[in-house]
């Protein structure tokens, strides 16, 4: 595995060698020793997986600390633009957002600490998006910063995207309080 940095402490992409050949392909999605060459000492405790159609946007979505979660996403099948916002009030990065495309012909993954507001948009029918979290789910920790919110100036590839009802009416950027 390739562990490249994106300009923001701590989110990392993650390059996997996949080794392919007339039968298909194998790689390793995860490895505990990787991540400790790193000097970072995660242990998930859930896997999460979504299926969603062209042009449905998730996000931006985060949990509040204590149950804060760390992410390893990827894409199974079909392809995202995948967006992750700096919600950590001290970092030098604060509010800055970091956006790439994740496939499953670049088989490319994001390490996402806590501490980030997450989203993503379908770029293809049946897409299946997968990520393995340091925490579990908990329904009061869960916040979610406005997707198009003119602050953050996230360019986004949908337009008019499918959101759901939370949303359409997640919290604009300027009147956020982070827990981070």
């Amino acid at each position: 595995m390739e562990f490249k940095e994106t300009g923001i402490d701590g989110l990392l992409i993650i390059q996997p060698k996949v080794f392919e050949d007339e039968r298909g392909y194998f790689f390793e999605s995860y490895t505990t020793k990787g991540f400790e060459q790193l000097g970072l000492n995660v242990f998930f405790v859930q896997d999460n997986q979504s299926l969603s159609q062209k042009g449905v946007l998730r996000g931006l979505h985060f949990q509040n600390p204590p149950h804060a979660q760390g992410k390893l996403v990827r894409v199974i099948k079909g392809a995202v633009q995948d967006v992750v916002v700096d919600i950590r009030k001290d970092s030098k990065t604060y509010g800055k957002h970091f956006s790439i495309e994740l496939t499953e012909k670049n088989k490319t993954m994001l390490w996402i600490p806590g501490g980030f507001a997450h989203g993503f948009a379908t770029l293809e029918d049946d897409t299946i998006f997968f990520y393995k979290c340091t925490n579990y789910y908990d329904k009061a920790s869960e916040g979610c910063v406005l997707w198009n919110d003119p602050d953050l100036n996230i360019k986004w590839v949908l337009t008019d995207p499918v959101l759901s009802a939370k949303d359409k009416t997640g919290t604009p950027f300027k009147n956020f309080v982070s827990n981070f």
